[in-house]
């Protein structure tokens, strides 16, 4: 019985090894150059690549115009076909820079789950649900004429580490990058104006956010459960600040601009690292009690204007902070996000020249002439 044992092990052991390099034979076929193909015709790439290479290609640039035939062989490519199955694909990096996505072709993707995703393509649009579930793509370059990103478009993108957003885009769907735990960094260029809901929820490695000045509001759940999330720059021109919008980031100190009228459920839920909030209004913007819920109000200092104490202290949802500093609140504000207006100069409280920003309060001048006083965690 026991030499039984011992050869049925062995036998494992063999099975395994011979598995090991089966598998490491498979990856030292793959083609990690980048391949780079031009399209002469929207729904042509199948054509050019095929069957046998399709899975072993890493790294893949496409010039030219592409539509929803493309797409679908690219979402194969990287790991999850039109079913949303698991396939054998290996592509890692995909650059667009130089393609056009144009109306037409196939369905690229079904979804399976409860959804009004438009999974067909339209014309300089990041549709609906284009790379869900793609969790081996890890660098992507959108097209620099694309205009938004639709719902779901990045959702479940698991390995996504940086995605270049172009300039041209003014709209960031909801659930866009949902779930895109690898992601650490993602530049929100200037010009969009719109961030759905759950847009950027559970991106636990975020650090750091600039939003765009021209978005209004941000939607609930936007930045949810971005844990290592310190660092947030929210523009003047946002008005609302949705439910559960930072819920247990991961944030130590916050601006709030007297635009902000009102914060909603939970929007700075359980964001357990908070140590100072600085707000601008005179007037108290409306919350609830449990808008800063979780929030450590013995430890945490609320930073109010010169002269709303009182005002502050009376609020709901304000009034829970055990202490209430006044402060001169003029001028103060997060940094510039106009891209047009540059950084000159920058100081400490005391006037002394810095080189890059230091905690606490800064003094910056800026090439439109104006001075502002910026605050750093």
């Amino acid at each position: 019985m026991n030499r039984f044992i011992f050869k049925k092990h062995l036998l494992a052991i063999a099975l395994l090894l011979l598995c090991g390099v089966s598998a490491q034979a498979a990856d030292d076929d793959l083609i990690t150059q980048q391949i780079t193909i031009k399209l002469d015709k929207a729904g042509t790439l199948p054509d050019r690549i095929g069957s046998s290479k399709k899975y072993k290609i890493t790294n893949l640039k496409i010039i030219g115009e592409i539509n929803g035939t493309d797409l679908r062989l690219i979402r194969d490519m990287a790991g999850h076909d039109v079913e949303g199955d698991s396939t054998a694909g290996k592509l890692t990096s995909l650059d667009l820079a130089d393609a056009q996505i144009v109306s037409g072709g196939e369905k690229y993707y079904n979804p399976d789950f409860g959804t009004n995703c438009y999974c067909y393509t339209a014309k300089d649009k990041l549709g609906d649900c284009t790379f869900y579930k793609c969790s081996k793509l890890k660098y992507l370059i959108i097209p620099s004429s694309v205009t938004s990103i639709g719902d779901y478009a990045f959702d479940g993108c698991i390995g996504l580490t940086s995605c270049n957003i172009p300039s041209s885009v003014t709209s960031i769907g909801n659930h866009a990058f949902d779930g895109c735990i690898g992601l650490t960094s993602c530049n929100i260029p200037s010009s969009v104006t719109s961030i759905g809901d759950h847009a950027f929820f559970l991106c636990r490695n975020i650090t750091s956010v600039v939003i765009p000045f021209g978005v209004g509001f941000i939607s609930y759940y936007a930045f949810a459960g971005c844990f290592n999330l310190t660092n947030i720059v929210i523009p003047s021109s946002v008005t609302l600040i949705d439910m559960g919008a930072f819920e247990a980031c991961g944030l130590k100190s916050i601006y709030i601009p007297t635009s902000v009228k009102y914060i909603g459920d939970g929007a700075f839920k359980n964001c357990s690292k908070l140590t100072s909030i600085y707000i601008s209004a005179e007037i108290p913007a409306s919350t609830t009690n449990s808008t800063f819920e979780g929030v450590d109000k013995d430890k945490c200092i609320l930073y109010v204007p010169q002269g709303t104490y009182q005002d502050y202290w009376l609020a709901e949802g304000w009034g829970d902070f055990k202490n209430i500093v006044e402060y001169d609140a003029t001028k103060v504000g997060n940094s510039v996000v106009d891209k047009e207006i540059k950084e000159v100069a920058r100081y400490t409280a005391n006037g002394q020249r810095l080189d890059t920003p230091t905690k606490g309060l800064n003094i910056v001048r800026y090439s439109d002439g104006s001075v502002r006083k910026e605050l750093h965690n």
